[in-house]
């Protein structure tokens, strides 16, 4: 689940390198699964946080990534990306299944006008209901009609999926016909030629795998967190054991209207995204987007690690989110489990090749060194 407002969008991950990536600051195609749906008005007000442990695997291939791999779209400007995407949803261990996603890998056949939209697009969401599935499946069903009807695209595109969240979650609470004390976080990714838009409120997360490292493209939006905590705290709001004010594990959302106050004012409990946007490059090969079932027992490392595993072996972005998906089961996830894994190329993964000092190349798997890693760093 996600965050607040009056936190500049974006952030700078820890493991990225410079130049990689420029990083700014700041219909219905669906995989899911025949699945059991809580009643309409089911009386959930506060949204468990999972206790599930986070297992660290004893693999060393889950080791933090690699380092020294020359990128291999090193001045290569004209790269475009192939998207293709798989996805996979399960209700895990609850008695209702509240997740909701989309999958559209190619956006324009679902415009009215195509000129001047850059190929490939596509949009990808993942939405993790709490207190019903009202808000969930609304969102899911709306945010790309709100961004699409924006003024504000596509000349300027984050502007454009900003006020789609905040119109989505206001358009919500004036439907009569639906519960809108549910709620739901939203994560999305909108693929625009080779810019990418990560737009995220809640605590679902999105993990760029690149050439076998792990980029977190969002924050969980934690009540508990440090930027969080003070944005809540300077709106009246209160956290009580990691819950903002008793109620609600995370500290963005859209929904849950019984905890917001008139439309338009500044609330504890926000509905704006945070956003991240990145130019793509050849190095980066898939991007994993799940809601906190997969997050709260695999690490992102962990996750991509699996994921090119899976695809250097069958190349299929949905056997891919399946394999992931049951890992979490394996792991003993307390909640609900959505995953959609987007590939950016039609090959799969390659294996790397490192310079060796008698300057002959060797041909090495991301695992492999990340294998290597292991046993240096525990002989250190």
């Amino acid at each position: 689940m996600a965050a607040g407002t009056g936190v500049e969008d974006g952030f700078t991950n820890d493991i990225m390198s410079g130049g990689e990536h420029e990083i700014s600051q700041n219909s219905d195609h669906l995989n899911q699964l025949d699945i059991g749906k809580p009643p309409r008005h089911l009386s959930v007000v506060r949204h468990s946080i999972s206790t599930a442990t986070l297992l660290t695997p004893t693999d060393p291939s889950f080791d933090l990534g690699i380092v020294g791999v020359k990128s291999a779209s090193d001045g290569k400007s004209e790269y475009m990306p192939m998207i293709r995407s798989g996805s996979c949803a399960e209700k895990g261990p609850k008695e209702y299944m509240e997740d909701e996603h989309i999958c559209i890998d190619n956006l324009l056949e679902h415009l009215d006008r195509t000129e001047g939209f850059p190929s490939p697009g596509a949009f990808y969401g993942v939405f993790d209901g709490h207190g019903g599935t009202d808000a969930a499946s609304y969102v899911r069903k709306n945010i790309l009609k709100f961004i699409l009807e924006d003024s504000q695209f596509p000349g300027c595109l984050k502007k454009a999926i900003r006020n789609a969240y905040i119109k989505a979650d206001q358009a919500f609470a004036e439907n009569s016909t639906l519960d809108v004390s549910s709620g739901t976080t939203a994560l999305t990714t909108f693929i625009f030629g080779r810019m990418m838009v990560v737009a995220n409120a809640g605590d679902c997360r999105a993990v760029l795998g690149k050439r076998g490292r792990a980029i977190e493209l969002s924050n969980d939006h934690k009540p508990n967190s440090t930027s969080e905590r003070h944005r809540i705290e300077q709106l009246g709001g209160v956290i009580y054991d990691g819950y903002l004010n008793g109620q609600l594990s995370v500290a963005r959302a859209l929904g849950d209207w019984h905890m917001k106050g008139p439309k338009g004012s500044a609330c504890p409990l926000s509905s704006e995204p945070e956003l991240q946007e990145i130019l793509l490059m050849e190095d980066d090969e898939f991007l994993i987007m799940g809601c906190d079932g997969l997050w709260d027992v695999m690490s992102s490392q962990c996750a991509v690690t699996i994921a090119r595993k899976e695809l250097m072996i069958h190349n299929d972005p949905e056997k891919c989110s399946r394999e992931l998906v049951r890992e979490a089961l394996k792991r003993n996830t307390c909640d609900n489990l959505t995953v959609i894994v987007i590939c950016f190329s039609p090959d799969p993964p390659p294996w790397i090749e490192i310079q060796t000092q008698t300057g002959h190349r060797r041909s090495i798997s991301s695992e492999g060194l990340n294998f290597l890693k292991g046993i240096l760093d525990g002989n250190s």
